[in-house]
């Protein structure tokens, strides 16, 4: 038995009842995977949903539901029969009539059919309804999911070793992808900064421009649908005094963060103790600058911690904090825990920033001097 499955299912289900709806019908990208445990339906990327949809009924009936092109495919190498029954139309039959995938499961439930997409003309969008599903971690996906940020955090420390002044952003950004290739993992976001850059911008898509002294690497990285984030900072020779202050300082924010972490507390809450430590540290208005990140997991974010965030932290959940002031950026990905939070995304023999809160300490990623 999927033990994995039947457990997403049952979430699903109790969702259903809750929401007095009889079915949801998984499109997107995300949740094909989330529910799947790591199959695709992708087939352009640059769309949300995919090429074949899940069918999840209040009884706990599952159903592959999916064009005669990509059927094969999909109960060949994503998906099985025993998890989910197929239900096939032609490919003729889907462009000749809108939304063919919605018409054909409604001749299987007698009911109110929602889906997480809202390109589906008449049934309601409950994407929001699905995230709450996916917020805590099984125990099969923790596994993976430390698996990922055991390799993603490995793959971009030794693309450090295979950089040198004078290359691209370009050039870098493509040795980092590579790298993250060739474990099985996909950067789905991916920015260099090289010298005054890292100040300028906060999402510093890469360019043409060399680098010669400080340089910021960036990745969220993919496998099986989920998503880990880590940034690294590097800098030839000596590392300026100013750099050095402001990355610690973040740390602390990051410290603050990682402490705070716990289940119960909101993302309001979580945002007040970012914006407290950057005050403490005389940053006070860094936190206007960028977002300090939040739940992650099958979207790079889930959620983002802000002054009126209801969400709730929950156990086993996952997080990417990436507090940054003006010229520097901390970020990892960690887990909640019974013992509290547990970094995956370490990077072997790279510096470590150590900060105490509350008597307890927490690691954040240095600057590593070339």
């Amino acid at each position: 038995m999927n033990a994995e499955l039947e457990e997403k299912t049952e979430r699903l289900t109790a969702m259903l009842k809750r929401e007095n709806l009889d079915a949801v019908l998984l499109n997107a990208q995300h949740n094909f995977a989330w529910l799947t445990g790591g199959g695709s339906n992708g087939i352009d990327l640059s769309r949300e949903n995919g090429a074949a949809s899940l069918l999840v009924t209040r009884k706990g009936k599952r159903y592959l539901v999916s064009n005669n092109i990509e059927m094969p495919r999909m109960l060949a190498e994503e998906i099985s029969t025993n998890d989910f029954e197929p239900v096939e139309f032609t490919w003729e039959s889907e462009k000749a009539v809108g939304d063919l995938a919605l018409r054909k499961v409604s001749e299987l439930v007698d009911g109110e059919i929602a889906t997480d997409l809202t390109h589906f003309a008449g049934s309601r969008s409950i994407e929001s309804k699905i995230a709450t599903c996916r917020y805590k971690l099984t125990t099969d996906e923790l596994v993976r999911y430390r698996a990922l940020g055991r390799d993603s955090g490995a793959a971009i420390r030794r693309v450090i070793d295979k950089i040198e002044p004078g290359q691209t952003e370009l050039a870098i950004a493509e040795k980092l992808r590579h790298e993250l290739a060739s474990r099985g993992m996909i950067s789905v976001v991916t920015l260099v900064a090289a010298d005054e850059r890292i100040s300028r911008f906060r999402h510093p898509v890469p360019t043409l421009k060399p680098w010669s002294k400080t340089l910021l690497l960036v990745t969220c990285a993919k496998r099986g649908g989920l998503i880990t984030s880590q940034s690294r900072l590097v800098c030839m020779g000596e590392i300026p005094d100013e750099l050095k202050t402001k990355t610690e300082a973040a740390a602390y924010v990051n410290a603050c963060l990682l402490d705070a972490t716990r289940p119960a507390v909101t993302g309001a809450e979580l945002y007040t103790m970012a914006a407290n430590a950057y005050a403490e540290k005389n940053f006070a208005n860094e936190i206007s600058k960028h977002h300090q990140g939040g739940a992650a997991g099958y979207k790079t974010r889930e959620w983002v911690a802000h002054p009126t965030s209801a969400e709730i932290v929950q156990l086993d959940q996952p997080f990417a904090w990436n507090p940054s002031i003006t010229g520097t950026k901390i970020e990892e990905t960690c887990i909640t825990t019974t013992d509290g939070i547990e970094i995956i995304t370490e990077s072997p023999d790279f510096p470590q920033i150590t900060t105490v809160v509350n008597g307890r300490e927490y690691y954040s990623p240095g600057i590593l001097s070339l």
